[in-house]
C-alpha cells in the first residue's frame, strides 16, 4: 500500500503538546535529579567504596547501580508523570504502569548501560548529565512511542511473566 503526500502528512503530525508536556519532565526531573544523581554518585563510589576513577571496576559499579536504581526510577517517574499530564487517574496510571514499564526497562536495559559506559569512562562528571541528555531526546522518543502503542502484541510477550496467579494458576508448575 503506498501513500501519498498528503496522506503522509496526515498520517504524521507532531504533537507539540506531548512534546512540551515531555520536555517538561526533561526539564523539571531528569535535569535537576541527574545532576544531583551524577555527582553523588560519582563522590559515593570515589569516597565511600573507595575505587579508583575510571577504573573498570569504577565504571561497572557505575553502570550497574545507575541501571538497577536510576533507571527504574526514571522510568516509574516518566509514564506516572505522563499518565496524570494526560488526566488520566490514578487507576489507569497504574494500568499504564503495568503494561508500559516493563517492556520499557528491559528494552532499555540494552542500551543504556553501554551509553553509560562511554559516559562514565571518558566524560569528566561535570558535562556527564549534558552527554546524557543528548540521548535523553531519543530516549523520550522510544518511550513515547512505547506508551503510544497501548496493548501491541509485543508487550504481551513481557506481561506473560508475571505471577502465576494472575495467569489463572494457583502454585504448582
Amino acid at each position: 500500500m503506498c501513500l501519498t503526500g498528503q496522506d503522509a502528512d496526515e498520517k504524521f503530525k507532531v504533537n507539540w503538546k506531548r512534546v512540551a508536556v515531555t520536555s517538561s519532565f526533561g526539564f523539571g526531573f531528569v535535569g535537576p535529579v541527574g545532576h544531583f544523581w551524577y555527582e553523588g554518585l560519582d563522590r559515593f563510589i570515589r569516597l565511600k567504596l573507595q575505587l579508583p576513577p575510571k577504573s573498570a571496576r569504577f565504571v561497572a559499579t557505575k553502570v550497574a547501580m545507575d541501571s538497577i536504581i536510576f533507571g527504574p526510577l526514571d522510568l516509574f517517574v516518566f509514564f506516572t508523570y505522563m499518565g496524570f499530564s494526560t488526566g488520566k487517574n490514578v487507576a489507569q496510571v497504574k494500568e499504564d504502569l503495568k503494561r508500559d514499564f516493563l517492556p520499557a526497562l528491559v528494552l532499555e536495559g540494552g542500551i543504556w548501560p553501554i551509553v553509560q559506559v562511554a559516559n562514565f569512562r571518558y566524560v569528566p562528571v561535570r558535562y556527564q548529565l549534558l552527554y546524557v541528555n543528548i540521548f535523553c531526546l531519543l530516549d523520550s522518543a522510544f518511550l513515547s512511542w512505547v506508551e503510544q502503542q497501548k496493548d501491541a502484541a509485543w508487550k504481551q510477550w513481557f506481561t506473560s511473566f508475571h505471577s502465576l496467579e494472575e495467569r489463572g494458576g494457583k502454585g504448582g508448575l
